[in-house]
């Protein structure tokens, strides 16, 4: 088992590595990092979706910034697209592909930011979501794993991770972004924290 383990932490080190030896991929979260500064100044919020694991990363970055990452501060303006009774009802009514869509077309307004997360880049719902805050106003910051996917043209920044042929490694991946994204905001916001 050992070996297992120890081959698991290597491929995960190496996947890190790359990111941090990208210069595109760091240049994008940057840029991700800023529009989601200039969005809050200009009292926007963000909103964030994904599928399976991706959810749980999409809610995990809304959490922390409406609780608390590092210090105490007060809560800023953030919504992960997770609510069952809305995602329940959408699949029901109009199908899966439109659970986030209709809650960006709901809820969402011209200067607000949308993180959309799809390890592969493909999700119909993603892309669908991606389009509709197109028509509203609303920036797009994608995290992929692969370049060349259809959410890509449709993003203003598009962060690329890729991690290895699974989806685990660029999830990984994508946590690492999503907090530095927070750190981003928090160190603009709240440089006492620092």
């Amino acid at each position: 088992m050992k070996q297992f383990i120890s081959a698991s932490l290597l491929e995960a080190h190496t996947a890190l590595s790359q990111l941090m030896n990208n210069a595109d991929a760091l240049a994008q979260i940057e840029a991700a990092g800023q529009i989601l500064i200039e969005s809050l100044e200009q009292g926007g919020r963000l909103f964030s979706c994904g599928n399976g694991g991706s959810m749980c990363d999409a809610m995990h970055f809304a959490e922390e910034l409406t609780g608390r990452y590092r210090k105490d501060r007060r809560g800023l303006p953030a919504v992960a697209i997770s609510d069952a009774s809305h995602m329940s009802c959408v699949a029901n009514d109009f199908g899966y592909d439109f659970v986030f869509s209709r809650y960006i077309e709901s809820h969402a307004r011209n200067g607000d930011v949308l993180i959309a997360i799809s390890t592969s880049g493909n999700s119909e719902n993603i892309f669908k979501v991606a389009s509709t805050a197109r028509e509203l106003g609303v920036k797009v910051i994608a995290l992929t794993g692969r370049t060349g996917s259809r959410l890509e043209p449709l993003a203003d920044v598009c962060i690329i991770t890729p991690g290895g042929q699974f989806a685990d490694r660029v999830q990984e991946l994508h946590i690492k972004v999503l907090h530095i994204l927070i750190e981003l905001i928090e160190r603009h916001f709240f440089p006492e924290n620092y």
